[in-house]
């Protein structure tokens, strides 16, 4: 029974951790656990790195006192075995996205300012990791100094390709059950029972590169809204007009740097960004700097580019549970004289990625281009009144004092992977931040550390909630 001696316990325990929860955290951070398929061999299917951060993780919960396996580099779990087979699961990550640029904290270390922990995967999704073993061995404990085994099994799934593909998470279910429900520590408060499908894509120019415009570049990754977007071109930097946000150098024989500054941000959350790439995009039309194939090129940009729920380009829609599309340009490169560009797409159930493909095809054939559906996930929605999802809701009220509501959102979880799951905090947006604390995927990464210590206490006493259903 979850009484007020157990939370007492709860509170207890999480004081009397909480350096080693944080000791832990940045031992996973100081690890760039991004992808690298060019690396990746038997074992390393993700690549070394990424394979360093899941041994550490395995690492420390084998130090907690679960029973940890890793399963063949995909990815990892740990056990604390129970009365029944029937499991339930977290599942966590150890990758991260690149650090990308603008940075004033070191981007692969854990600082302490103003009560927040700041570094690529403080919330995303290393620090929740953590939470998630934690969480798991205040049971074990508990298991040790009672001798009595919980309901279920309590298995800590610790993944390892969450940012990019999720493929650890299909090789998993393809070989090993699937638990009786899963909860996600990788999101927000109070809880996410649904999220929009996945989509991607590229368009591809002719070669068309070499004109006047040298090379573009811009953006880290398919997923974000870029930052930061370049251009060489074929003129004299001195001769180029200011304008905001852009800076303008020399590049060496009558060539120039152009480099535009957006505001970049995850691509499921474009509200208050500044694409880079459109902002480089403009000023090259608008200063007549390319030819008259890159500048078609360009225009197909510009219209990409101009807004962030498809509208420009005829694929806006949406629906009562989730809401408007996103459609998002995340890199451009020069590949063999060609420009490609990638869009990043959150769709909901009033549209599908097949409608996305079809159009987004015609759309860039106006323009020269080829167009090739990436991937291609169906939404994800769970029903908010199951007992399980209650119960994740009822301890978030009691610890939080606010509704316990659940929501859907343009971002992709492990959760979706599951017939019974949800994404499940450690992030609360009604909780204050400092003005200078970063997003996950954007610069200076931050979350208040009394985020944690609650989201983990929560956490506890939901795993314990869980074990009292009937399953």
């Amino acid at each position: 029974m979850i009484d007020e001696q157990f939370k007492q316990n709860v509170d207890a325990f999480v004081d009397e951790v909480w350096e080693d929860v944080v000791a832990d955290i940045r031992r996973l951070v100081r690890i760039r656990s991004v992808e690298d398929r060019a690396a990746a061999k038997p074992g390393i299917p993700w690549g070394p790195a990424s394979h360093e951060a899941l041994v550490v993780g395995l690492g420390i919960a084998d130090r907690l006192g679960l029973d940890a396996h890793e399963c063949e580099g995909y990815l990892g779990y740990a056990d604390l075995i129970g009365e029944s087979d029937k499991q339930i699961a977290t599942i966590a990550h150890t990758d991260v996205v690149p650090e990308g640029l603008g940075w004033t904290f070191p981007p692969f270390d854990v600082s302490r300012k103003e009560g927040c922990l700041v570094g690529r995967g403080v919330l995303d999704d290393k620090g929740p990791c953590v939470l998630s073993l934690y969480a798991a061995h205040y049971f074990a404990r508990e298991v040790q100094r009672t001798g009595k085994k919980l309901p279920y099994t309590l298995r800590c799934i610790v993944g390892n390709n969450e940012e990019t593909s999720m493929k650890d998470l299909d090789w998993y279910l393809e070989r090993y059950p699937m638990p009786e429900f899963a909860f996600s520590p990788d999101a927000e408060f109070p809880l996410i029972c649904g999220e929009k499908g996945l989509y991607s894509g590229t368009f591809c120019s002719g070669k068309i590169a070499g004109g006047i415009i040298v090379e573009l570049d811009g953006g880290t990754v398919g997923n974000a809204i870029p930052g930061r977007a370049t251009a060489v071109v074929r003129c004299v930097a001195s001769e180029l007009p200011e304008a905001d946000n852009i800076d303008i150098e020399a590049a060496g024989d009558s060539q120039a740097l152009i480099t535009a500054h957006g505001k970049g941000g995850h691509a499921s959350m474009p509200a208050g960004t500044i694409n880079a790439i459109a902002l480089l995009v403009d000023y090259l039309l608008e200063q007549n700097l390319c030819s008259d194939e890159e500048r078609v090129f360009l225009e197909m940009e510009h219209i990409l580019l101009a807004t962030t729920d498809g509208s420009s380009v005829g694929v806006a829609s949406e629906d009562d549970k989730f809401g408007p599309l996103t459609l998002i340009g995340g890199t451009v490169r020069t590949e063999n004289g060609c420009f490609v560009q990638t869009v990043d797409s959150r769709f909901p159930t009033s549209t599908t990625g097949e409608s996305i493909t079809e159009t987004l095809s015609t759309f860039g054939a106006k323009y020269g281009c080829s167009y090739a559906e990436g991937r291609n996930v169906t939404p994800f929605y769970v029903d908010p009144e199951l007992p399980e999802i209650r119960c994740l809701l009822d301890t978030y009220e009691e610890y939080s004092g606010r509704e316990g509501k659940a929501f859907t959102i343009g971002g992709g979880t492990y959760a979706r992977h599951f017939a019974r799951g949800a994404a499940f905090g450690p992030w609360d947006p009604a909780d204050p931040v400092p003005e200078w604390a970063g997003p996950e995927h954007g610069p200076d990464e931050a979350i208040p550390e009394a985020s944690l210590k609650r989201a983990l206490k929560i956490y506890i006493v939901s795993i314990a909630r869980l074990m009292e259903l009937e399953l």
